[in-house]
């Protein structure tokens, strides 16, 4: 986050947040210099300092900045002399503290978010193997049926690496993908099976069926993943359907920045989904290309993060 102005922000006069990693604020001080006490609720020339609250996600603090104009007795924040209820403010604050980054928020079909979770979603930060997971179920409970596989990353991260065929073989067979006419696989570019959650990039092998063909998504400029999902494509094909191809579609929607291919994945992965529910032909040249294309741009993008962190909040206010 990183607030140095007490004037940024949008937390009003008198609030400043210092805070150098997601979801650690080293410092947070509110003051009111200026108000009438009215059944305890207001700070008058007082200093609300809380030291180093852990685990806070980013989407909070305009949680605080909403309770504060809500609060707020004169028409502006940024006015010299501002009155706002405090014991509300402290309540937040207090129960953003108790929260730390491996507390469960969610638990949906086989996924449990944690706290850390929407940390990263509030962003900008590259997108963890439970977020896609969590996404993936969603998109398999909206879009119910047996042709359609979206695979788990920590499965297809196993594919990848799985040192010998027939272990391959007794952990693919469950999958069925001889009877889907959808899977997508996300790959990641991690090659060390003892690091949990490793890798620095994301992309997506999608195979269709009519059209017998892999084809492999890369948000980034050059195809970085292109090698892990050819590694991916050798390893099912014989499983999926013998004699599909693999294309590197060269088109694919490009991120701007160095941390959103997470978010590409599944917005390209919510396109392709849309495309198959359609009327849209099914074959080699009416792919979901033009979909895709008109459905995933640097802004859309920008925006699903914050959609899905909002998916996550609703879910949890329901469980």
């Amino acid at each position: 986050m990183g607030i140095e102005e007490e004037s940024r922000g949008g937390l009003g006069r008198g609030w400043s947040i210092c805070s150098k990693r997601p979801g650690d604020v080293q410092a947070m001080r509110g003051t009111a210099d200026a108000g009438e006490r009215a059944g305890g609720g207001a700070l008058v020339g007082q200093e609300l300092f809380v030291a180093r609250c852990s685990a806070v996600p980013p989407a909070d603090y305009k949680l605080i900045d909403i309770i504060a104009r809500a609060s707020c007795k004169k028409s502006s924040l940024y006015s010299k002399s501002i009155s706002f209820d405090s014991s509300k403010v402290l309540n937040v604050l207090l129960n953003m503290e108790k929260g730390k980054p491996d507390d469960k928020v969610l638990s949906y079909n086989d996924v449990v978010l944690r706290r850390s979770d929407l940390d990263i979603l509030s962003g900008p930060y590259f997108l963890n193997d439970r977020i896609i997971e969590f996404y993936f179920s969603y998109l398999t409970s909206c879009y119910p049926s047996e042709d359609i596989l979206l695979v788990p990353p920590s499965i297809a991260f196993w594919i990848k690496e799985c040192p010998d065929s027939a272990s391959l073989k007794d952990f693919v067979e469950p999958l069925h993908l001889s009877t889907r006419k959808l899977i997508i696989f996300p790959i990641n570019d991690n090659e060390d099976v003892t690091m949990a959650e490793g890798g620095s990039h994301w992309s997506l092998l999608a195979f269709e069926r009519n059209a017998n063909a892999f084809v492999h998504h890369d948000s980034s400029s050059s195809s970085f993943n292109a090698a892990n999902a050819k590694r991916v494509y050798r390893a099912v094909t014989s499983y999926t359907a013998p004699g599909a191809t693999f294309v590197d579609w060269p088109n694919t929607p490009k991120q701007v920045n160095g941390y959103d291919c997470g978010v590409y994945v599944t917005a390209i992965t919510r396109s392709i989904c849309e495309w198959y529910f359609s009327e849209a032909p099914k074959d080699m040249e009416g792919l979901w290309f033009p979909t895709v294309k008109e459905q995933v741009t640097p802004s859309a993008v920008s925006i699903m993060r914050r959609e899905i962190l909002d998916l996550v909040r609703s879910l949890m206010t329901k469980q």
